[in-house]
C-alpha cells in the first residue's frame, strides 16, 4: 500500500512538472537517462593532413610537379571556386604552359596544368591570380543555374585548372589519366580550400565561351558527381586505381621543350 501510494505521488508530481515547469521536467528526464553520450571528432585523415600542408607534400594518387611550393595556408587567395579549363593546345604542351605561367602569374592561363599522362605542374603562389574566366558572364541557364554564378564568379575568386591534348581535335576528351588524376587533385583542392562540390564549374557553364565543344563540362561534371570526401575512414570516394600510388617531385627550374598550347 505505501509503494502504490509512493508511486501514485511520483507521478502527480512529474504530471506538475510537465504541465507546469517544463525546462525543469526536461531536466528531470535527462537526469534519469544518465549522461549524454560524448560525442569525439575524428581526427583529420592523413589526406587531410597532405592536402593542407605546406611545401611539397607525397599525395597518393597524383604526381606532382612543383614549380613552385605550397606556402602558408593563411597566405593563400580566398578560393571560392574551382574551373576546369581545356587548353586547345597539344599534349606534351602543360610543361611548357606551366613554365610561362611561373615567369609571369597574371598572364592568361591557370594556377594548375595537368599534362595527358596524368602528370600536374603547380606553377604559381596561391596568392597570385591567372586570367582565366571573364566575370562569369553567362546568364542563359543554359548548362547550370547562372544565377549564382554571373558576374560573381571571377578571376580573383577563382582557381583554374588546365588540362592540355584537345588539340587539333577541340572535342578530344581528356586521356584516362588525366580523368584519374583529377579525381584527386579536385579532392585536393577541397579539402585545402574548403570549396564544397557544387562551387566546380566547367569555363563552359560560366562564361560564353566556344561553340564547337563544351569545354571542362565532363571534368567539372564528374567532379560533382563524386561529391566531397575527405576523410580517410571515408570510402565513398575512392582514388581512381589508375592513378600513380605516389607523387614524385621534381625541381623548379625544368626546361621547357614542349610546344605551347593555347590557353583560354
Amino acid at each position: 500500500m505505501i509503494a502504490r501510494r509512493v508511486s501514485t505521488l511520483a507521478s502527480l508530481a512529474v504530471g506538475w512538472l510537465a504541465v507546469c515547469c517544463p525546462p525543469a521536467m526536461a531536466q528531470t528526464l535527462a537526469g534519469l537517462a544518465g549522461p549524454a553520450p560524448a560525442i569525439t571528432a575524428l581526427p583529420p585523415s592523413s589526406f587531410e593532413i597532405a592536402a593542407r600542408a605546406k611545401g611539397t607534400p607525397d599525395i597518393p594518387g597524383l604526381n606532382i610537379v612543383w614549380l613552385t611550393p605550397w606556402g602558408r595556408l593563411e597566405l593563400a587567395r580566398d578560393w571560392r571556386n574551382i574551373i576546369v579549363h581545356q587548353s586547345e593546345g597539344p599534349a606534351g604542351s602543360a610543361r611548357a604552359n606551366a613554365m610561362r605561367q611561373s615567369e609571369r602569374p597574371d598572364r592568361r592561363g591557370a594556377t594548375i596544368w595537368v599534362e595527358t599522362d596524368g602528370t600536374v605542374y603547380w606553377s604559381i603562389v596561391e596568392f597570385a591570380v591567372p586570367r582565366h574566366v571573364r566575370d562569369g558572364n553567362r546568364k542563359d541557364n543554359k548548362f547550370i543555374d547562372n544565377s549564382s554564378t554571373f558576374g560573381q564568379v571571377t578571376d580573383d575568386n577563382s582557381i583554374g585548372i588546365e588540362f592540355v591534348g584537345n588539340y587539333p581535335n577541340v572535342r578530344k576528351p581528356p586521356t584516362e589519366a588525366q580523368v584519374a588524376a583529377w579525381r584527386t587533385l579536385v579532392r585536393v583542392l577541397q579539402a585545402r580550400y574548403n570549396i564544397p562540390a557544387e562551387r566546380v564549374f566547367a569555363h563552359n557553364w560560366i562564361d560564353y565561351k566556344d561553340r564547337r565543344y563544351c569545354e571542362g563540362c565532363e571534368l567539372a561534371k564528374l567532379a560533382r558527381e563524386q561529391g566531397t570526401t575527405f576523410a580517410a575512414h571515408d570510402a565513398k570516394i575512392p582514388v581512381d586505381a589508375g592513378a600513380p600510388a605516389l607523387q614524385t617531385n621534381a625541381p623548379a627550374g625544368l626546361l621547357a621543350v614542349a610546344p605551347p598550347g593555347r590557353a583560354e
